[in-house]
């Protein structure tokens, strides 16, 4: 580490020291630019946030309405205490973005998380990931070993259809367990609504809201005590993790369940889900697409965070990249949701109601020496 880096690691979390603000905190502070919505990297109690445009509905919807949000278009530019500042979509989830810092001629990238595979293929519910030159990149690494291959979607959502068709004919509702932000959206706009009614879990809808209002297509969907009887043994029910084993699954009888995830590759990983059905399918990179997202950034130092941290080292270095890591909070594929799954969403609990000036506008930041 030199004391010129542009992000250093704080117990607040990633910390611009030029620019006097952090990168996804997870503990408040008073400047804060958010890659995503994620409940891992976008955490209430800051004073002032900074993030992407296409994010702004999803993110109120979990640090609540009235949060002091200041926004960029993609590629869009401010200037805060010397060092620009630019966003860049990174293909995760709606509005996640990768953070562009310049200062005095450096360039410095912080991925967030992305998703990029070898099958050269979008998430369909985001905008996609833009590969962003700079001297340094900090990347995610939650499936950085090369046993994460990420199969192609339109094979993944055909084995979902056809698990779904099967438990219709058979009279059960399909449950499918999946992250509330994000990978819920993505398999509602990847299955074929004709084979039945959707229902979604309560902590689902709001989310979808902020995808529909920010323009991306959803199917209809319904709540389960919308439905007649006959109706829920046909559907597929979209619910988070936290459902499995729950008095609200009761509701649909006999049913089969499964769950979608990156961790899905490993079979277990499925064991322990303990469902009759995993579906791979991961809104991170694989191998290699975490490969071809470095490579293109022709970055000559690389610093590696949440995942496979030091197998994704070893490989750079091997490769002549100066390599490091990051410790961070961040915890990967479920964007932190374990514990808020179920909770709802949409509670400002907790946020804060900030007043006075945003990034670019030269105001006071907080100083990374008090540990709250």
């Amino acid at each position: 580490m030199s004391t010129d880096d542009l992000v250093v690691e704080t117990p607040r979390g990633l910390y611009c020291p030029p620019g006097d603000f952090y990168i996804d905190p997870w503990r408040p502070v008073d400047q804060a630019v958010i890659t995503h919505a994620h409940a891992d990297h976008a955490r209430r109690g800051s004073t002032r946030y900074l993030a992407s445009a296409r994010s702004e509905g999803v993110l109120r919807a979990r640090l609540g309405a009235d949060i002091d949000l200041q926004t960029l278009d993609w590629a869009e530019t401010v200037e805060h205490r010397g060092v620009q500042i630019s966003l860049h979509p990174a293909g995760h989830v709606l509005g996640a973005a990768q953070v562009r810092l310049e200062h005095r001629g450096r360039v410095w990238v912080v991925s967030g998380d992305y998703f990029l595979s070898a099958h050269d293929e979008r998430n369909p519910t985001c905008d996609p990931f833009e590969p962003v030159r700079c001297h340094c990149f900090i990347t995610e690494s939650t499936f950085g070993m090369p046993v994460y291959r990420w199969r192609p979607q339109a094979s993944v959502f055909s084995e979902i259809n056809e698990w779904w068709a099967a438990n219709r004919d058979a009279g059960r509702a399909s449950v499918l367990m999946a992250y509330s932000f994000g990978k819920a959206q993505r398999i509602l706009a990847g299955v074929d609504p004709a084979i039945g009614p959707i229902v979604v879990h309560g902590s689902v809808e709001p989310l979808n809201e902020g995808y529909r209002s920010a323009g991306v297509a959803l199917p209809n969907v319904h709540r389960a005590q919308d439905l007649s009887k006959q109706d829920l043994v046909r559907a597929l029910v979209v619910a988070p993790p936290s459902v499995a084993g729950s008095p609200w699954l009761k509701r649909f009888g006999t049913h089969s369940d499964a769950f979608a995830s990156g961790w899905m590759q490993l079979r277990g990983a499925r064991r322990r889900r303990a469902v009759d059905r995993g579906f791979v399918l991961s809104d991170h990179a694989d191998w290699p697409g975490l490969q071809r997202a470095i490579g293109a950034t022709g970055a000559e130092r690389v610093i590696v965070t949440h995942g496979y941290e030091a197998v994704m080292v070893r490989w750079l270095q091997q490769h002549g990249l100066q390599a490091g890591s990051f410790q961070t909070a961040f915890s990967g594929e479920g964007g932190g949701e374990g514990s808020a799954e179920g909770s709802g969403v949409g509670s400002a609990e907790g946020s804060a109601e900030g007043s006075g000036v945003g990034i670019g506008d030269g105001g006071d930041a907080a100083s990374p020496a008090s540990d709250a």
